[in-house]
């Protein structure tokens, strides 16, 4: 529970990902860059990027995708959000920002990363950085009935060949 083991997390998350495509390899290579040169670069307080913990939550039968209509970003975005200095890992973070923002108990996670994106953004800190995702996916239970947190605008289910056009989700 400390920087350093999120630190440790989110490298060997990284370094055991294989990148489907030759961008995402890249973006690989500078994530690990970056946890190189920052020791609490998973931590919010790192002012020139940190790495985040985010959440693709399908529907029990991967018909649709959990949503979050983002009031800082605008655009409809996959769960998630600041890795905590209680958080023992990444993945560890991105489960609980899922539970959190979405209400909905007995999700399953994947314990492999899903993919990566690095975003600019003006987040809690007030003032522009980057957020470096790390994406997990996560399967809800058949009925769950998300409730939206006070982190979001809006939250729904959009099935996955029919997204909003503001959408900013990864999905394979």
């Amino acid at each position: 529970m400390s920087a350093e083991s999120l630190r440790a997390s989110a490298t060997a998350l990284l370094e055991s990902w294989s990148p489907p495509t030759g961008s995402d390899q890249s973006l690989r290579q500078a994530m690990l860059a970056f946890l190189g040169a920052a020791p609490r670069g998973c931590l919010r307080e790192h002012a020139p990027g940190h790495i985040t913990a985010s959440a693709v939550v399908f529907s029990h039968d991967e018909r649709e995708v959990l949503l979050t209509l983002h009031p800082r970003v605008g655009s409809w975005i996959q769960l998630g959000g600041h890795c905590e200095e209680s958080d023992d890992t990444v993945a560890g973070a991105a489960l609980r920002e899922a539970v959190e923002e979405s209400g909905i108990d007995g999700l399953h996670m994947e314990p492999e990363l899903y993919g990566a994106q690095a975003h600019p953004i003006t987040c809690s800190l007030g003032v522009p950085t980057r957020h470096l995702d790390l994406l997990f996916r996560i399967t809800a239970p058949a009925g769950a009935v998300p409730v939206r947190s006070a982190e979001s605008t809006e939250l729904r289910w959009w099935p996955v060949d029919a997204l909003p056009d503001n959408a900013d989700v990864l999905l394979r």
